[in-house]
């Protein structure tokens, strides 16, 4: 299973484009140096007053299909 860690910081006012499906996906450069997208729904039980902030590993199967995602810091 291939696993990328990335830092991330979402205002909540621009979560909610996300929150309500103007924007679908989120993209990120991981701390590996590969630029990964990801739907952006996947981070809602992250979401706080201030957003999304922080250390995340997304993990992928062999064919690079989301898997699980956690918050590490």
């Amino acid at each position: 299973m291939k696993k990328l860690t990335f830092d991330i910081s979402i205002p909540a006012d621009r979560y909610e484009a996300l929150y309500s499906g103007v924007v679908k996906d989120v993209q990120a450069v991981s701390r590996e140096g590969l630029r990964v997208r990801f739907p952006g729904k996947i981070l809602q039980k992250f979401l706080s007053h201030q957003g999304v902030q922080g250390t995340f590993v997304i993990e992928f199967d062999d064919a690079n299909k989301f898997k699980a995602i956690s918050k590490i810091v």
